[in-house]
């Protein structure tokens, strides 16, 4: 049991609240039941886990360890601290992963943690094979927020950092390049992709670059009240999903 919010291994553990910790070590933090059941359950390595309740967490066998609410208020990135914090080890994917994808949804320069979590959420929903992240300024996928708004779909399918577009290029050359523009001619409605599809959003601030509209093969837009000028990110990225990919 640990009851001190000046032991070591908590120490250790608030430093995976930063990126730079995150990175380094190649782990990060999973908070509350649902969060480390779904992970333990698609086999994501879990270091340990700092709990309240040792019969819950039983699952964890050994990597279990009892704690106090103020161990787990100080290793939380939560105002109200969970029931239990784990620390697991990343799974990371790389380009090779993308090879048998078919609908692949891309993210360009996303920033905001929750619509990031909630877009990796709703990809895995309405069937997409894998999600880039394009460009330099993408949120990083393992930040607690992500983490939790993603609600234990963050492993299920391959997420793939790209910063170059000639690798865009060429991964995605022989397939139908959908980018969804509030300007765009066509509406969603009346347009249905054949696989291989890549479907490509830009970020809510600043929109698909000019490289990716340019790089599409169709353009299109979600219909809706004149009095609407647009919608949230991942409410947008919900709505095409469905449309296109089931």
């Amino acid at each position: 049991m640990i009851t001190s919010v000046n032991n070591e291994l908590v120490k250790e553990t608030v430093k995976l609240q930063q990126k730079k910790f995150r990175d380094r070590e190649n782990k990060f933090l999973l908070e509350g039941f649902k969060c480390i059941e779904e992970a333990f359950n698609a086999g994501i390595e879990i270091e340990y886990a700092f709990v309240s309740d040792e019969k819950k967490y039983a699952f964890l066998s050994d990597k279990a360890i009892l704690t106090t609410e103020p161990v787990l208020k100080k290793v939380s990135t939560t105002d109200t601290a969970p029931d239990a914090v784990a620390v697991a080890v990343k799974k990371n994917y790389t380009l090779p992963d993308l090879k048998d994808a078919k609908k692949v949804v891309l993210l360009e320069n996303i920033k905001d943690l929750g619509n990031l979590g909630t877009i990796l959420r709703t990809s895995t929903a309405f069937g997409a094979d894998a999600v880039v992240l394009y460009g330099k300024e993408c949120a990083d996928i393992y930040n607690p927020k992500c983490v939790r708004s993603s609600v234990g779909n963050l492993w299920k399918i391959p997420v793939v950092y790209i910063d170059k577009f000639e690798e865009i290029k060429i991964i995605f050359d022989k397939f139908e390049r959908v980018a969804t523009l509030p300007r765009a001619k066509d509406y969603l409605k009346t347009f249905s992709a054949k696989a291989p599809v890549l479907v490509m959003f830009g970020s809510e601030a600043d929109g698909l670059s000019d490289e990716l509209i340019n790089f599409s093969t169709k353009e299109v837009k979600i219909e809706m009240a004149p009095s609407v000028e647009s919608l949230n990110l991942s409410v947008s990225c919900a709505v095409v999903l469905y449309e296109l990919f089931l």
